[in-house]
């Protein structure tokens, strides 16, 4: 990731991937670095706070692309972290573009 301030947050440890045999990665990309990072940081804040028994996230931000990482138990779960986590960034990205 790029400099101190970008957002980027686990909820789980790096063994946990290990341990969750389903994992999907979602890459969001935007115009500019600081659209991905404000939408990363709005995003972040519901790492840990969201994630169920079955499923976990991180939250990190590649230059111009916000890239969100859930593994799971089951495919059930994936799908519903993989659901989740798509509309959090969705109503970051609109509440974003008006302000």
């Amino acid at each position: 990731m790029g400099d101190s301030s970008d957002a980027s947050a686990r909820s789980y440890d790096a063994d946990e991937s290990k341990r969750r045999p389903h994992d999907a990665t979602l890459r969001f990309e935007y115009e500019s670095p600081a659209r991905a990072r404000a939408i990363a940081r709005a995003v972040a804040q519901e790492v840990g706070e969201i994630d169920g028994e079955r499923s976990a996230a991180t939250v990190s931000r590649e230059e111009v692309a916000v890239v969100v990482r859930v593994v799971a138990d089951d495919l059930v779960a994936l799908r519903a972290g993989c659901n989740t986590w798509g509309s959090l960034v969705e109503v970051a990205e609109r509440t974003s573009s008006l302000a």
